[in-house]
Parts: C-alpha cells; structure tokens; sequence
C-alpha cells in the first residue's frame, strides 16, 4: 500500500513522436562491471565520518556504461558512466581515459565521456584526488581506485563489443514521498513568485530514457531522479550501493531474474540529478535526545538543532520503525516502480536526431564574466564556511558548529583561532569574495603537501538527438538544478539547435567534485549546502554562462573545439597513505580457514527468518574477489549444489571481525535472509576466503556450512 502514494501521472510534458525504426538510428551498447574495493578497514565515502569504517558487504558496487554512437557516423558518440560511488573523481578519470586512449585510439575523449557517481554514502572511500576527502580515510587508498578504474573499464569494454543497431525512447513520471528537501529555510529565501512556480521544494520528476535493439527489445535504461544516497546511516559499515545500486539491482533482476548480480545483459543506471538538498529520509527529521525535553521532537527549523546543538538531529528514512535497510529498500524499490511504469508506457517518445558532446575545463579560482544585468561576478579559490562543519540532517556535525551559521553572526574565538592552524588565514579579498560565508577552512589557498580542494572543474554537455544531458562537477541544490536546466533549454532553443521538444536533464556529482552549488539566495543562509559551496556566491551563475557559451557546439553541423583553461594538475602521484597492509592471517589453534564455529540450526526455517553462520576467516583484502563473491547459497537439485544467491544479493550480508591483531585471527558472520517465495528443499552456505601467510603469499581457501531446510 506504502507505494501507491509514491508516484502519480502529471510530470513535464514530453510531445510524443512516431515508433521506433526497425533498423536502428543508433549504435547502443550497454556494460557492467565491479568496482568495489576492500569492504574492511577502509574508510567510507559521504559522511566524512572517521568512525565509519568498512566491516563487510551489503551490496557490490557496480560501474554501468553505456555507448550511443550516431549510426551513419560511429565516431560521433558518448560514454555514460554511472558508478556506484559517491562522486566523479579527477584522478579516476584521468586513469579510465588514458587506458581508454591506449586501447580504442581518439575514439573516446574527455568531450564524449562522463564519469558520473550516484552519491551513495556506503561505499568505499579514499580514491578521491584531493586532500580534504581524503583526511578521514587516512590518505588514499589505492586499492579503492583501482578497483574503481578496472571494473570500470570491464564495463566499458563490454558495452563497446555489444554495439547493435538500436534505438532510445524518451519519458517520465512524477514520484512522490521518495525524496525530501532537508534545507527548507534555505529554499525559503528564494523569491516568492519563483518558488510558486512549482508544486514541491524537491524535484519529483523521473525522467527514463530506454534503450532498445533493431528489434524493439529493451536492453537497458537510464533513470534521472534526485535523491541523496544516504538512506544507509552514517553508523552502516556495510559497504553498500544505497537507494540507487537497490534500484538497479531491482530492475535488472526484475527482467533477468535467473541472472546472477553483474551477470546480467539488461542494464539499468539509476542516475543521480540536483540532489544538494534532497534526502531520502522521508519521514523528517527529529532529536534523538533520551532524557531530554524534547526528545522525538522534530528539529528545530532555522538550524536543524536539538537543545541547539546538531548532534542529535537526525532524519528518518519510511523504514524508520524497522531499519535503515529497510528505508533503503523502499526507496529503492519506489525509483525502480516508477521507473518500470515508464518502460512500460506505450507511449514514450522517440529519440531522434544528432549525437555530440562538448567539454572544457575551467579555472573557478579567478573567473570573471558578466550577469545578465551588464554588472560583472566573479568566482572564488575554494572555501567551507562553518556550516560545513555543521553537517545535516541525515550526518550531523560535531562540536558547536550548526547549520546557517553566516557573517551576521560573532564567530566562536576558539575555533578562529584553531582554523589558522589547518589552513592559511583568508585574505580580505577571499573574505569578501566569500561573503556571507564565515570561511572556516580556507581549502583553495593550501597546497601542501597537494592541493585539498579542486581549483579547475569540468563543464560538459552531452546531445543525443532532443535529450541534452548536463554533466555537473557537484551538487546542485533543487532550485540550482531549475534554474540550470530552464536556462540551458532556453539558449538550446534560442540558439536553433533544438526545437520545442529540447528535453534537459543534470547528472552529477560528475568527473571533479566540486561540492555544492546553491542559489545566491540559498547561498546567503549559509546552510551545509550554502558553506559548501567552496567556489563563492555566484558558482551557479557562473556555471549557467560558461555552460550557455558552449551551447553552439552541440549543433548538428558543429566543429571545433572550444576554447578551455589547462586540465587540473596530476596528484595521485603525491598521494599519501597511511592504511597500513594485512601483515598475516592465522586460525585459531586447532582450527583451519574456512572452519564452522557457529553452525545452522537443525530445524526448518521458513520465509522472513535469517540464517546465520559464523567461519574461522581471513582478511578479505587479501582478494577483493572483483566479479566474484565472498559467499554463495546454495541449493541442492538433482544431487548436485547450485548457487542462488551471492554477496550481491540484498539479502545476504558479510561481516568480517578481527579477533586478535596480534595472532592474526578472524572471523567471518554470514547472514541470508531468506525471501518470500524461496522454494522449499535443502540449502548450505558457503564461505570464500583468501588467507595471507607471513611470507607474504595468497591461498584461497572455502568453507561450508552443514545442509539445512526450507521449508
């Protein structure tokens, strides 16, 4: 019942157009890869938590790419990456392009390829460039990145060797109470006569574009809906896709459901959008402040505060009652609903006409370019107020530090004084420039030892026929993202090179995060999304101009190359890390890998209940079994054992517990609930480890936990 209220019938509106050619306008081709690093003793990326720390799996992330080359001219086309990470990375993408350059020539560019994440906030950290997301994951990690790149470039290759003749169909749907507006009173200060031009304080619009074969057959999709990947808490330690990998795997399993997870054909990209100031928590936020008057009150408005501090402000997912998990899968299974009933409607409409790309880079340290109103703006080296520090309703902050905390306001003297000693103290030019932002860490100016927070960004745009994808290098609040794409539309339409039909979506954060992008309005609040905007007030301004100048290149008859600053400086190379490597793995005495210490029990178990098993283990970073699994179940038929789930199987968990640094030692807890409908007959769950000797050398080991019934 929960999702008949998610989505109703009344999005923009899409003119309908002719059916599909059975010879196929373009070339598609659609893959799939694994990109999950060491799901222990890593930290996680998005909430900047350093307690967060991985202890196993919930979901695999996946890379999913998709290829659409203009059919009479193969060389016009783009690479859609949509990974299950928390943002586009400089040095990731970086890395994909040159291995791109060495095997498939000029064929694949900075202007045709987009590296976009889904903003989950449970998957594995430490692969990003810069210092500052790096500080609590204890520098970078290489062993994340290169998962990241490899299983990228799997999915990439895939869906280059599968180009078929094929064709896109375009439509919506609106789906209601999947997202929230967490920074409410920044959203207020927008104008009045703007804000009544829409219905909601989040957009609720899901945009599907489908692909099909020569044949008519769906093959895969994109879905665009903004919703923050949070619907896992920031106390998970289960490395996990969130709302987004929930979705794809619903859908994907939904049309192949005898397919294993990253086995599949039809491929569906859950895409994130303008989703600054959105939050899968639902319900609200509330204080979670045992003895304290207002306890499971809801947060105060202005500063989202309890007692007026941040720390017990919390958001709460649909599942809240439940569990986190259970919010995700909601949220989840409410994006994959709305999704299917537009892959089912008969009356998507026809993509049609040409396929190009643009791209630039540009320095947001020093540009300067003129507003609509003649009057010159100009954007700033990057900076995070003190609101950054204030978190938000689905993370707090710590200390005192609370949300829309502007200069109007004193400043705590402690933390002026604490500031000068991570980061330069701010000219008065950056002050001003930042103003109203109180800067609490002066990022753009400290180098040392490289660069902690981007300085040049990525503009891109990607054209397939009417559908103008914009390629976001960070995350655009709800009125940011309006006012980009209706500004965009228009000069698309102005400028002749698309008519009435232009359809323009945001896909971010992409290629370089460059944090958050709000209103000028939104921005003089200084709510979290206000403070992190590190490029200044007038970002989203800047970005709607030079994106508008890069418009004529999407012409049908379009050449050259736009004029663009020089590519961010390399920094991978002078990344530091300090997670230091697995020294050895042992069992206990007596015991050997892969052991059962804690076995089935012997009666029947049913639909709802949850299996349990617990195994002498090894540390999985040993092998990041990279289009594997850690654990299988098992069903027995016909004498011989068939595997019917794996770790990529919501319903299944791997959680691995070091018992004792010092010999060694741990153990591994393997959990599958089992699902409705699950045919009744005998089952086992099995382990798959790698172990580390002293010598330094891998050996792979299994374990089996005895038979049980389902009944």
């Amino acid at each position: 019942m929960y999702l008949v209220a998610f989505f109703t019938a009344s999005p923009p509106v899409i003119e309908t157009q002719g059916g599909s050619s059975s010879s196929g306008e373009y070339l598609v081709g659609l893959g799939i890869g694994d990109v999950t690093g060491p799901v222990v003793e890593t930290n996680m990326m998005g909430y900047a938590s350093l307690p967060q720390t991985d202890t196993g799996l919930h979901m695999r992330q996946r890379s999913r790419a998709f290829i659409i080359a203009d059919a009479s001219n193969p060389s016009e086309r783009v690479l859609f990456i949509n990974s299950d990470i928390c943002m586009g990375d400089t040095g990731i993408r970086r890395t994909i392009l040159s291995s791109l350059q060495s095997l498939y020539g000029d064929l694949y560019t900075p202007a045709n390829t987009a590296l976009v994440g889904t903003h989950a906030h449970s998957g594995v950290g430490g692969y990003l460039e810069n210092l500052l997301p790096q500080v609590t994951s204890m520098g970078y990690v290489n062993e994340t990145a290169a998962a990241i790149v490899s299983g990228t470039l799997k999915a990439i290759a895939d869906a280059h060797n599968s180009l078929v003749p094929g064709n896109l169909k375009l439509g919506n749907t609106t789906l209601l109470n999947a997202n929230r507006n967490r920074s409410p009173s920044a959203y207020l200060a927008n104008p009045e006569w703007e804000r009544a031009m829409y219905e909601e304080n989040q957009d609720t619009t899901v945009t599907v574009l489908g692909f099909e074969n020569a044949d008519g057959d769906a093959i895969g999709l994109l879905s665009f809906f903004p919703v923050h990947g949070t619907s896992l808490y920031e106390n998970n330690t289960l490395v996990s896709g969130d709302n987004k990998g929930m979705a794809a795997w619903m859908y994907e399993s939904y049309i192949e459901p005898s397919s294993m997870p990253g086995n599949n054909s039809f491929v569906a990209g859950f895409i994130q959008s303008n989703v600054g100031d959105t939050t899968p928590n639902t319900l609200g936020a509330y204080c979670e402040s045992p003895g304290k008057p207002w306890d499971g009150q809801p947060c105060e408005f202005e500063h989202s505060t309890c007692g007026n501090r941040t720390q017990d402000c919390h958001g709460r997912g649909p599942g809240f009652h439940i569990s986190d998990f259970e919010s995700n899968r909601i949220i989840g299974q409410a994006q994959f609903e709305a999704t299917r009933t537009v892959m089912e409607d008969s009356n998507m409409t026809t993509v049609s006409g040409s396929v190009k790309s643009v791209h630039v880079y540009l320095d947001m340290t020093t540009y300067t370019f003129t507003l609509p109103n003649g009057t010159l703006a100009k954007t700033c080296p990057a900076a995070l107020g003190y609101s950054f520090a204030g978190g938000t309703t689905d993370g707090p902050g710590a200390f005192d530090f609370i949300q829309g905390d502007n200069s109007s306001q004193p400043q705590n003297p402690f933390w002026e004084v604490v500031k000068r000693f991570i980061t330069p103290a701010p000219s008065e030019e950056q002050v001003a420039c930042h103003y109203p932002k109180p800067i609490l860490l002066n990022s753009g100016y400290n180098h040392k030892p490289y660069d902690w927070s981007p300085g040049t960004v990525d503009m891109q745009m990607l054209r397939v026929g009417q559908f103008v994808i914009l390629v976001m290098p960070g995350e655009l609040t709800t009125m940011a993202g309006r006012r980009m794409r209706d500004a965009l539309r228009a000069k698309l339409i102005a400028e002749g090179i698309l008519d009435d039909r232009a359809y323009v979506v945001i896909a971010g954060p992409a290629n370089t995060y460059g944090h958050y992008v709000t209103t000028r309005e939104e921005y003089s609040v200084q709510r979290y999304e206000g403070a992190s905007t590190i490029f200044g007030p007038a970002t989203l301004e800047a970005y709607i101009n030079k994106y508008s100048e890069l418009v004529p290149y999407l012409g049908d008859s379009a050449t050259g190359i736009p004029t663009s600053n020089a590519a961010p400086p390399e920094q991978t190379s002078k990344a530091i890390s300090l997670q230091t490597s697995v020294l050895v793995d042992n069992p206990p005495i007596f015991k050997r890998f892969g052991d059962v210490l804690a076995d089935v029990e012997s009666g029947t178990y049913h639909a709802g209940d949850t299996v349990a098993v617990r195994f002498v283990g090894a540390n999985p970073r040993n092998n990041l079994r990279l289009e594997g699994t850690f654990l299988t179940v098992n069903r027995l038929i016909n004498s011989e054992w068939v595997v019917v789930r794996t770790d990529s199987h919501p319903s299944t968990t791997y959680q691995w517990n070091r018992t004792s640094k010092a010999l060694g030692t741990s153990t591994v807890d393997i959990r599958w609930t089992i699902e409705d409908g699950t045919p009744a007959g005998t089952y086992r769950i099995t382990y798959y480890g790698d172990s580390k000797s002293l010598f330094g050398s891998i050996s792979a080991f299994t374990g089996d936990s005895s038979g049980f019934t389902v009944g």
